[in-house]
């Protein structure tokens, strides 16, 4: 960083300096943020901790997943890069140079909360985000997919959204198939997985789940084809949606 003539500067994905470190994007989605952003900054040998030339912030919508936002911030962090270019050229001693309060900085890294893992007894917003937040298709996603397991199954949850229909049965319950996928319980509403991955392939979520399945956070021990068990849970998906206004 001493080679360059005016500096080394860096387009950084995130609103410095809360949001530091390589994975900005997808934790500002899990954390429910409204609103993200991009910065570009002077670099130091502290990671993403110099001084701030240029920022923008954008909101973040209900349906952006890490793929959309990562878009937002490159089509926001073009304007900045050439208002930085257009700065150098006109006068290099002038760039605006704002030192971070780093009291208020937060960094993170590349490793994924809940070590990937995606329980059903949380709330639908959270595992919808935990989703979104993770979702950079049709690329590889470097947090992978949330994992769940479907008896001795491993299933990782590609694309799902929240319904606003409130259930009252066992979280991870697999319900009836609505108009993108099919229906799985959370804590407080019912929420609709789309898409699915097993091993290398991405699945329609129907062609996999059944009502009456259940998703959970650890493997269990269970065997196709399904048994009595699972018949009998089937049943009670079943007379749950039949009853009077389940949803």
């Amino acid at each position: 960083m001493l080679t360059p003539r005016f500096g080394a500067f860096n387009l950084h994905p995130g609103p410095l300096p809360r949001y530091a470190g390589p994975g900005a994007v997808s934790w500002a989605i899990y954390r429910s943020e409204k609103t993200h952003g991009v910065t570009v900054h002077k670099m130091e040998p502290e990671i993403d901790a110099g001084p701030i030339v240029y920022q923008s912030v954008f909101p973040i919508t209900e349906q952006d997943t890490a793929f959309s936002l990562s878009f937002k911030f490159m089509r926001e962090g073009l304007h900045l890069v050439i208002k930085l270019l257009e700065a150098l050229s006109a006068d290099p001693g002038n760039i605006p140079l704002s030192s971070q309060d780093l009291s208020k900085r937060e960094y993170f890294g590349p490793g994924t909360p809940e070590n990937g893992c995606l329980s059903w007894s949380w709330p639908a917003e959270r595992i919808v985000n935990f989703v979104r937040a993770r979702d950079y298709f049709p690329f590889s996603s470097p947090w992978g997919h949330p994992q769940s397991w479907l008896g001795e199954q491993k299933v990782a949850v590609a694309k799902a959204e929240r319904t606003g229909l409130p259930c009252n049965i066992t979280q991870g319950t697999v319900g009836q198939r609505d108009g993108s996928g099919v229906l799985v319980a959370a804590v407080d509403e019912w929420v609709s997985v789309s898409k699915i991955k097993i091993g290398e392939g991405y699945i329609n979520a129907e062609e996999v789940l059944k009502p009456g399945d259940c998703l959970s956070e650890t493997r269990t021990s269970s065997a196709k084809p399904w048994n009595a068990s699972q018949k009998s849970a089937r049943s009670s998906v079943a007379a749950y949606f039949r009853s009077p206004s389940p949803l």
